[in-house]
């Protein structure tokens, strides 16, 4: 966060005043996998080597984390670079990625990415029950310390199905907050056929693809579904649930994962 002097003007009063407020940073990340240039990552500059590595597994560049040699995060230059096994062919990988731009903005127009690609087809055989769904959604804005001093940034979180914590991030992209929750998680070795995600963001396409890449296979957010998500969603029998607030929630897809 950066604190900068504003002018709050209220129109109620008809008064201003030089106050200090907070805002959310918005930084380029250059990833690089080996020496492979893989793309420059609009984002909140924290748990940027959770990012990179929940990144790759979202986009199918890594299978698991037992394939990462090394990560190098250098923050004056903004470059992160992830060293993989010898064993693992790169190329191949890059050649199958549906990401066909190489900046990845925070904003939540102009997707950078292509629908394609099927996502991956959920097999687990995860329930939760609606209560533990919602509290969890619903706690995100309590948790999420950025947001609340900002109002300027996404959370998203993993959750057990019974509402333990694995994992919580906050970015101005939410689909960079979904990212650093699945690094995280996957750092701490996480069975996500196990887990659901929770975000406040809304459900597109590319962040169904992200979950269901890893395995997740309940989404639940504060915000609306898109026609990307659901059609995303069908395809890799994932449970969708939007609207999860003020005692009710939305299921898009799949709802016999979601116990009443």
């Amino acid at each position: 966060m950066l604190e900068v002097e504003i002018v709050k003007l209220d129109l109620s009063t008809k008064t201003s005043k030089k106050v200090i407020d907070n805002v959310a940073e918005e930084k380029p990340l250059h990833l690089f996998v080996n020496n492979e240039f893989w793309a420059t990552i609009l984002c909140s500059p924290a748990n940027l080597k959770e990012m990179a590595i929940g990144h790759l597994l979202s986009e199918g560049i890594l299978k698991s984390t037992d394939e990462v040699e090394e990560v190098s995060l250098k923050e004056k230059e903004n470059t992160c670079t992830v060293k993989l096994k010898p064993e693992v062919k790169l190329k191949d990988r890059m050649r199958l990625s549906r990401l066909h731009a190489r900046i990845v903005t925070s904003a939540c127009g102009g997707s950078p990415y292509q629908y394609k690609r099927k996502p991956s087809k959920i097999k687990s055989k995860l329930t939760a029950r609606a209560e533990v769904v919602f509290n969890s959604v619903n706690q995100l804005n309590f948790k999420a310390e950025v947001f609340r001093k900002t109002g300027g940034v996404h959370a998203a979180a993993i959750y057990k199905a019974d509402g333990t914590l694995v994992a919580l991030a906050e970015d101005v992209g939410r689909h960079n907050a979904v990212d650093k929750a699945i690094g995280m998680a996957a750092l701490n070795q996480t069975d996500f056929t196990e887990c659901f995600l929770a975000l406040s963001g809304r459900l597109s396409g590319d962040v169904v693809f992200k979950a269901a890449k890893v395995g997740l296979p309940i989404v639940a957010s504060l915000a609306a579904a898109l026609s990307s998500g659901i059609e995303t969603a069908e395809t890799a029998n994932l449970t969708l649930a939007g609207f999860v607030r003020g005692k009710r929630m939305n299921i898009y897809v799949a709802p016999e994962r979601i116990i009443p």
